[in-house]
């Protein structure tokens, strides 16, 4: 197979419309009559489409998974805080573990609803969408200190993001495999966002119909149709989306039985993660990652909880509140649409490390003016988790460039898509449990496991405390993140490939 630069790209389809009397005759002449509707009438690429039904379906899900699950366990399940570290710690044992060998088996595999991207992401789907499902039905009547609640959410959070993995790993892969140009991979970051957009909708509609999940029984009505409508979503991605390395499958049968044996043993896996791991430019994006993780989850995971204390419920009304979450993941998919022009004119490398200076200043700026000012202070947790979540879309770039870096320098026959974004996923996924788990111990010195005890009055001035607390979290740990992610982003050196890339 010729090296990844030197093949011919596929002949572009003709903008002008062939004769009627070639569209009559066969299933197969409809279909691309439709297609060639879609591209030149709608002006919708088919496979950029087919590749962002997946992004829409796991946005809607993991959007609402991610914002609820917390205060779901921590103030309606009672769950104690040791059992929420322990389900955290096997959650960051399983989430470390799983990337690198779903990754691994995607990328070495004979198995097709293992070894083809779509076929993955068609087959996980359904199972992905009952995951999502898990922890919003109680397996009993939750009394405090129950030890079954621990096992719950032991059991959701493994469980989801074992097949969000499985699923998500193919279609990072995807990304990096269906075209190496730049314009085409922004393309795709293009149609993924609008998918993340809209996706990212089923906070504002999920907090305005469950009332922000005081009506619980409306809360998991709306879950069980996210999950059906996400599950069809990410099934249309598994059945018509197509990469150029389609054809790899039938080169890799070809090979002997023997050298089967020999790609799939273990010294084999360590020897490409070490080739991975070897690459400076890995060893830099995955440690500046490692702390957008830790941001990001820190955001989704308590800005609900953060605004609930710190700004009075005279001041924001549940329906603003409403807005405030949606827009916390609504905004960053519009930000980046936006910001499409100056990704083609600066490039992803210097956009993101502006997000980093522009986080830091806004978290010592908050800091300084104090939490009293409460309109700045939603103004700023939402604008906050914008950022945070913009920049983070964008990081399958560097990624798919590392993916094209790595195959060139060890002249491979296929990209190890997969196992990079697998090995990546190795060291940063484990920041996705230490952020709650960081929180949750510092909050409940301050009282915060007391906050919802109705058989207790606790002293109101511990109260007082607990929002001091709240409010150094929300502008110091952005603020020290940002200083460490420029330091480790600004010595990356893919920083111009939106002017190298291929035409």
């Amino acid at each position: 197979m010729p090296p990844l630069r030197d093949r011919p790209e596929r002949r572009p389809i003709t903008c002008r419309k062939p004769p009627l009397s070639q569209w009559s005759g066969g299933e197969e002449e409809e279909e691309a009559f439709t297609i060639w509707k879609m591209k030149f009438v709608l002006g919708i690429h088919p496979n950029a489409l087919a590749y962002s039904m997946t992004t829409l379906g796991a946005g809607m899900m993991n959007s609402i998974f991610n914002f609820y699950y917390v205060k779901l366990f921590l103030n309606q399940y009672k769950i104690s805080e040791v059992a929420f570290h322990q389900a955290q710690v096997v959650f960051m044992i399983w989430n470390a573990i799983n990337d690198p060998l779903f990754g691994y088996i995607q990328d070495n595999s004979k198995v097709p609803c293992c070894s083809r991207r779509q076929f993955s992401i068609l087959y996980g789907a359904p199972l992905y969408g009952l995951a999502f499902l898990l922890p919003w039905f109680p397996w009993k009547h939750y009394e405090e200190g129950d030890w079954l609640n621990g096992l719950h959410l032991i059991v959701a959070l493994c469980a989801f993001d074992g097949l969000l993995t499985f699923v998500l790993l193919a279609q990072c892969a995807l990304f990096a495999e269906i075209s190496t140009r730049h314009e085409s991979r922004l393309q795709l970051i293009k149609y993924n966002q609008v998918a993340t957009l809209v996706g990212s909708t089923s906070i504002l509609f999920c907090g305005l119909i469950s009332d922000n999940m005081e009506n619980f029984a409306y809360f998991q009505i709306f879950t069980v149709l996210v999950a059906a409508l996400a599950t069809a979503c990410m099934c249309y991605t598994g059945i018509y989306s197509t990469s150029q390395y389609e054809q790899r499958e039938t080169a890799v049968e070809n090979t002997s039985l023997e050298n089967n044996d020999k790609a799939l043993s273990w010294s084999s896996v360590i020897s490409l993660t070490k080739q991975i791991m070897t690459q400076k430019n890995f060893i830099l994006f995955v440690t500046m990652n490692f702390f957008q993780v830790f941001h990001l989850a820190f955001c989704n995971n308590f800005m609900m909880i953060f605004a609930d204390n710190l700004i009075p419920k005279d001041v924001l009304s549940s329906f603003i509140r409403s807005i405030m979450y949606g827009a916390g993941f609504i905004c960053p998919q519009c930000l980046v649409l936006l910001s499409h022009t100056s990704l083609k004119k600066f490039g992803y490398y210097r956009i993101i490390l502006f997000a980093f200076y522009l986080e830091g200043i806004a978290a010592a700026v908050m800091f300084v003016l104090g939490p009293e000012h409460y309109y700045l202070l939603a103004i700023y947790l939402t604008t906050n988790m914008v950022i945070v979540q913009a920049s983070f879309s964008l990081f399958n770039l560097p990624l798919a460039d590392i993916v094209d870096a790595d195959l060139i320098k060890h002249k491979r026959r296929s990209p190890l898509s997969s196992m990079v974004f697998g090995t990546n996923a190795l060291f940063t996924k484990p920041a996705q449990s230490l952020a709650p788990m960081l929180v949750v111990t510092i909050l409940n010195q301050f009282g915060y496991e007391n906050l919802n005890n109705k058989f207790s009055q606790p002293d109101p001035s511990l109260f007082l405390g607990l929002h001091d607390a709240m409010f150094y979290l929300i502008c110091l740990v952005p603020l020290c993140i940002a200083v460490i992610q420029i330091l480790t982003w600004t010595p990356f050196s893919i920083q111009n490939s939106h002017m190298t890339a291929t035409h």
